[in-house]
Order: C-alpha cells, then structure tokens, then sequence
C-alpha cells in the first residue's frame, strides 16, 4: 500500500507532467492556427519586380503576364495580383490609419480561406462573396471598435490622394514657373526663339543647343514640385523635342513648332491665381473619400498581425493610387512548407531583377517569437516536475528512515549496498513511471474537453484566454506524441535521479546502529 507522502509525491510529478502537456499542447495548437490562418490571405511566395535591386519594388502594370510566367514555375498552383497598403477609415467621424489588403475575388482559394476565417457565431450573416462592388470584410478588432456590423457603411480616405494634396498644395505656394526660375527661363526662351532653322520641310535646332540650352534645363523644371497646368504645359513642348534628341536629322513640321510656342507662350502669360483655383477644384475629387459595405466580418487576433480590411482588387487599386497595377504577384503552392526552396529555385530561374519573399520570411519576427515563448513556458513549467522530484527525494529520505530496521535486517543477511539502493531506486522509478503517464493520460483529457472547462471558466466569470485576445471562441490544441513523450520521460529521469540520492545513503547506513534503532 502507498503511504500518504508517497500518494503526494505521485501527485505533484502528475500534475507537473500534466501542466507541462496542456501548455505546450495550447502553444502548438496556437501557432498552428494562427499559420492556418495566416496561409488562409497570406502570399506563400510574394513576387515582385525590383530591377536593380530597388527598394519595395515598381509597380508593375502588365502583371497578368508577369503571373503566366509566374505559374509555370514548379509547385505553383496558382498566381494571383497581390496589394497591401494603409487607408484611413472614417465611421461616424471617427477616424484610424487601418491595413487593408486587396482580395482577387476571381481566385477561389483566397474567398476560400476568407470564408474559413469568417466569425459566423457572433455574425451570422456574413459573407466572403466581395464581387467588384466597393464591400469590405472587417476584422473583428476593428468592427468592434467603432461597432460596425454587416451592412454597415464606412468611408476610406486613401493615404496616396492626401499625398497628391499636399503635393498640390505646395505648389500653390511658389510664383509662376517664369518668375520662380526667371534667369534659367529667360535663357530657355531666348535660346529657343533664336534656334529655330528654316528648311524645306519645316523647321530643325541645332541638336547641342536643344540638348543642352533647351531640353536640359526645361526637363530640370519639369521635375520639380510646379503647378500642374504649367507641368502639363512642360510636358507638351519636351514631348514634342524628343523625337529630336533621338534623330539629329529630325525636322519639325510648322504645327510643331506653333505648337511649342504656343505651349511657351502660356507659360509666360499664364494666371497664379486661376490656376490656383483650377487645382484647388479639382482636388475635390482627390480627397472624396470611397464609400463601401461592411459584407462580413472575421475573427482577428491580437497574437498576429492581419489586415483590418479586405476588399476587393478594384477597390484596392484605386485606394493604392495603382490605376491597373499590382504590387506584386501571390503564388500559392502545393504545400506552403516548401516555399523556401521553391523560391530559392525560382530565383535562379527569373534572375536577379525578381524578388522573392516566402511567407516564413515575412512573418519570420512572429514566429520567432511564438518559438521563443515556448522555451520560456517550457523552461519555466518544467521546475514544477523538477520541484515535484525534490518533494519524491524527501519523502523517499522519510522512507529510509521509517524503514532503517528493515533497511538493518538486511544488511545483516547479507544485502549488498547495491541491492538497498536498488529497492528504493525502483520505488523511485515506478512513481515515476505512473507520475508521468498519469500526467501525460490526464493532459490529453483535458485538452479533449477544454471546451467545456471554459465554459465553467466563463460561467464564473472568469475567461484566461478570451477570444478577443486569443481570436479563437476555442483555445486550439495540438497533441504532438513526440513531445508529450519527452516530457514523461523527462520526468521518469527526474524522478529516478530524485530517488537515487536516499538510496545511496540507505546503502551506505550501519547495519547494527539501525537494528539498536538508534
């Protein structure tokens, strides 16, 4: 029979054991949803063009081609146009800088994973079916914040246009071209007028003083922050001089040249004020704000960073200031696990102008720390099995002395100290072997019914892991048997080196003096 100290000590390296599987069991079932969601929108490779090694990349305007190439590479399933930018959201006058990324709602795999992540329980009427229309999904953060619901409207402020405005009005502020670059125009339009040659077909400049008296410093002006009719004006005369630059035995036709004194002679008449008025109208239609449809709303977390928005491609275009441009192109694979080595073939394959980002890379700092709290748990959870070892070390060294008689009588028989200590080792060893399967049996069963053990959590008003911090109504879970079988086996050892300590100072004790019981 097990005495009472023995039954504790049993006691602690279960529940030891146990805390140490639920735990771990809870952090592999979090990491593993949270990448299921994650691969749910997420690129498993994003592709883009950054020719010679630029920054973010150009937008890339002919990306339906760029995608055909893309999905020929091996283990690519699919390719699909790829926009991630910031907005500003407007509900009820209250306003936030939110993420939004733009959904191909022609791609069934990303309505797909959209419908996987929706939160039917708290809004049923949910939908990831975006079409074209100006409808958004929501992220549960954000629609409980201004408490938005399906249906709902809200209006997106584009941080580009704002971009454009203060561009515009910057511009505003400097005097017309003619005055703000008085010398460098009065030597343009001197050289210009004196340069014309009149030919048989028209009229030709002498190509070193186009290029460098006239082009040059035009294009110079040109590229500065001016009005926008007097850039348009710009544009037309450096349009008309390139064909020039290109072919010296270029002539201009008469229309031509008119047309370029024409262009110049607005810019040298031309009104600040009016054109002031002109830019200030026509910001109106920068800065009004796009108005969508709450269509559904999903489940967010606080332990990753998603969207608060998804839209459709259109509507994020447009927001992106990217007209009928793309960032880059999304390739989903076969199995997202090998976008490493996938991507590393691809790059020999496209070459260096193209580049490669696997989804690992892109949420690389989250799941390094996800990995790194898991040691921590781990680490710090399993001095409660090591604690439960010592509490075995100090019963097992109450046995030795409960038992110093018997301990006695068989030394006296002849017992070698090998055998003693062998008695209370396999004592040792048999409470660990029950400690850690009792342990790793009972985790497994709470993790089976963690569901309802929240509910009784919940229903004493207390929830240690809320779905608005979490994004799960239940905690997830993942039962890996390797680990679980580390840990028993972690506390087998424990436990056996715990009882290997009284053992040896049973061996070592005299035989006489314990059967004097002294």
């Amino acid at each position: 029979m097990l005495s009472s100290f023995t039954l504790i000590s049993l006691i602690g390296v279960m529940l030891g054991v146990l805390v140490l599987v639920v735990v771990m069991a809870v952090y592999a079932g979090l990491e593993r949803d949270v990448k299921g969601r994650l691969l749910g929108f997420t690129p498993h490779i994003l592709l883009r063009f950054q020719p010679g090694g630029m920054g973010e990349g150009s937008p890339m305007g002919d990306w339906r081609k760029a995608a055909a190439m893309a999905k020929a590479l091996p283990h690519v399933q699919a390719a699909a146009p790829y926009i991630a930018d910031n907005v500003i959201v407007d509900v009820g006058s209250r306003q936030r800088p939110v993420l939004f990324h733009g959904i191909d709602t022609t791609d069934p795999a990303q309505v797909a994973g959209l419908t996987k992540m929706l939160d039917l329980a708290k809004y049923p009427s949910s939908t990831a079916d975006l079409g074209i229309d100006d409808r958004v999904i929501v992220s549960s953060l954000l629609a409980e914040q201004f408490g938005l619901s399906v249906g709902d409207k809200l209006r997106l402020y584009s941080t580009r246009n704002f971009e454009e405005v203060m561009r515009a009005y910057k511009a505003t502020e400097n005097p017309p071209v003619r005055d703000a670059y008085a010398t460098i125009w009065k030597k343009v339009t001197t050289a210009l007028a004196g340069a014309w040659h009149p030919e048989k077909d028209g009229f030709s400049i002498p190509p070193k003083v186009l290029e460098v008296e006239i082009y040059g410093p035009l294009y110079r002006i040109f590229s500065d922050n001016i009005r926008k009719p007097e850039q348009e004006s710009l544009n037309d005369v450096l349009l008309a001089m390139d064909p020039a630059l290109n072919n010296p035995a270029y002539h201009f036709s008469a229309d031509a040249k008119a047309g370029i004194e024409e262009s110049i002679e607005r810019l040298n008449t031309s009104d600040a004020e009016k054109m002031d008025g002109d830019i200030l109208k026509g910001l109106k239609s920068i800065v009004l704000p796009k108005e969508a449809e709450v269509s559904g709303v999903y489940q967010a977390s606080q332990m990753a960073v998603t969207p608060d928005l998804f839209m459709p491609l259109p509507l994020a275009q447009s927001l992106a200031g990217l007209e009928d441009g793309v960032q880059g192109i999304a390739l989903r694979l076969d199995d997202p696990y090998r976008a490493e080595p996938v991507a590393a073939a691809a790059r020999v394959t496209l070459g260096p102008d193209w580049s490669l980002l696997t989804w690992g890379e892109q949420y690389q700092a989250f799941f390094a720390l996800i990995n790194q709290q898991r040691v921590m748990m781990y680490f710090a959870l399993s001095f409660i099995v090591l604690v439960s070892a010592f509490s075995m070390m100090a019963v097992m060294f109450t046995v030795t002395i409960q038992k110093r008689r018997e301990i006695g009588v068989m030394k006296a028989l002849g017992a070698a100290p090998g055998q003693i200590v062998r008695v209370f080792l396999y004592q040792g060893m048999i409470l660990g072997v029950l400690g850690a399967l009792l342990g790793v049996a009972l985790g497994r069963v709470v993790i089976l019914f963690r569901g309802e053990i929240q509910l009784v959590f919940r229903a004493l008003g207390f929830d240690p892991f809320s779905a608005s911090f979490t994004g799960f109504t239940q905690l997830p879970a993942y039962n890996n048997p390797l680990e679980q079988a580390v840990i028993a086996v972690m506390a087998f050892i424990l436990c056996s080196l715990a009882a290997l300590v009284p053992a040896f100072f049973a061996a070592r004790s005299d035989a006489a003096k314990s059967l004097r019981n002294l």
